[in-house]
């Protein structure tokens, strides 16, 4: 952390002393309890951190401390400042409170169904509300004022908004100005760096141009924060971005001479899939990071309390209702993954990540997400592509799931090899990576069956 917390800092949730953790889109601090409904919610609703256990770009947590020093809290609790709230019997959980149902119930409601958040009066047509609420965002983050600029986006203003008479975004205009903590919060809620404006100049250009080199720095972190993420997550390094080195693909210790075709075929779906089917499978395999880290930290400083009995463990990422059902399906699936298979799910998409960028042909194809899942996690059980996954009930019940602890990513690690590299990674390398990895699966398989039959 950039400072140590304060004594007078407490939970936002149920005012309980000493947070741990932050929520970094609702700009506020909460404790362990509170936390351990916010990471069910998913992060479509709160996007959880802890604050000494999980490394953090030093602008970000400078935004989020600036949120919950400022009363961005209030923005989420409007309606319970009012004293009539008190009246109606509504009020913000305690730290008395039990975990569930008082508190589960106090945050969903906060967060999720936005209940004391500050409504517009009511208007016919929400796309012009949307449009007004974004011009004001785009004028407002000029300036330093961030629980404004938040207050716009709780409302339903939009991060990317592409005001048609200034021909920029809000995050030109910040970059601009060197708002730099306003290019995180709006980063946070989805504003691009690379989105060109009228004139086909980027954000960072702009900052560039201003001469805001920490913030032109900065946005090109943000740009490749979905790679990055990954690449840190399985070897816990960062490309340097300042000298132009934008991946790192790390490489499986394993090797083997033979392809399989399984595993070819899981990466020639992977490869044909179009640009906006492969952002949607990599932003899901992000998530999908997140969670595992995150349980991974959540495990480790819980210091197995009753908090860790409870039900709080998160076994799959959270239902998210803006994605179709087959999408969500698909997400979740990737929780039954094992260490090995999600290792070389991640460095799959590093890979293919880094050709698109660069430009490389896409052939065209109508497979779709789900079949990729279905490939990759068939390569390691030696299942036939024909047979079904399980199916959100059976994912949702699934006792072994993969809850990534530590203990399973220091195995993750010592799988992979330290060499890491920047270079053209070919096709033939990966999938003698992935053939290494059936072929020990299924040696173990058959040595199973043996030892079934012998024992019969």
């Amino acid at each position: 952390m950039s400072k140590r917390l304060r004594s007078s800092e407490v939970c936002a949730d149920c005012s309980g002393p000493d947070p741990s953790w932050a929520s970094v889109n609702r700009g506020t601090f909460i404790c362990d309890e509170c936390c351990s409904v916010h990471r069910s919610l998913g992060r479509h609703i709160s996007q959880v951190r802890h604050l000494k256990h999980t490394p953090w770009p030093p602008t970000l947590l400078q935004m989020v401390e600036t949120l919950y020093n400022n009363g961005a809290n209030s923005i989420w609790e409007h309606s319970l400042l009012d004293p009539a709230s008190l009246i109606s019997g509504r009020r913000k959980a305690n730290p008395q409170d039990k975990v569930h149902p008082n508190k589960a119930e106090f945050i969903r409601a906060k967060y999720q169904m936005l209940a004391f958040v500050h409504r517009l009066p009511c208007r016919d047509d929400d796309s012009v509300t949307a449009k007004d609420l974004s011009k004001q965002l785009h004028s407002s983050v000029r300036t330093g004022n961030l629980e404004t600029c938040l207050r716009l986006l709780s409302l339903g203003a939009q991060a990317n908004f592409f005001h048609p008479e200034k021909g920029n975004t809000p995050l030109h205009v910040a970059a601009k100005a060197g708002q730099i903590l306003q290019a995180e919060l709006l980063a946070v809620y989805g504003a691009d760096p690379g989105t060109q404006d009228a004139s086909g100049k980027t954000p960072v250009d702009y900052a560039r141009q201003g001469g805001h080199h920490e913030l032109a720095e900065r946005l090109v972190e943000i740009q490749y924060e979905l790679t990055d993420r990954l690449a840190f997550y399985l070897c816990g390094r960062k490309p340097d971005h300042k000298n132009g080195q934008h991946f790192i693909i790390p490489q499986m210790a394993d090797s083997s001479l033979d392809l399989s075709e399984l595993a070819k075929a899981a990466k020639k779906k992977l490869q044909s899939l179009s640009n906006h089917l492969f952002e949607e499978l990599a932003m899901d395999v992000y998530d999908e990071v997140d969670r595992r880290e995150t349980d991974a930290v959540w495990l480790a400083t819980q210091n197995h309390s009753t908090l860790v009995t409870e039900t709080t463990v998160v076994p799959f990422l959270p239902v998210n209702p803006e994605y179709s059902s087959t999408r969500n399906q698909g997400r979740q699936k990737l929780a039954r993954f094992n260490a090995h298979e999600f290792a070389t799910l991640v460095i799959d998409i590093l890979s293919d990540a880094k050709r698109r960028q660069q430009g490389s042909p896409l052939s065209s194809s109508k497979d779709n997400v789900e079949l990729i899942l279905k490939t990759i996690s068939n390569q390691h059980s030696g299942e036939s592509q024909d047979n079904d996954q399980p199916d959100y009930d059976s994912v949702a019940s699934d006792e072994d799931t993969d809850l990534d602890t530590t203990a399973s990513k220091a195995h993750r690690q010592k799988s992979l090899d330290s060499d890491l590299s920047d270079g053209p990674v070919t096709v033939q390398e990966f999938m003698e990576v992935k053939n290494a990895l059936v072929a020990s699966e299924a040696k173990i398989q058959q040595l199973m069956k043996l030892l079934g039959k012998d024992a019969n």
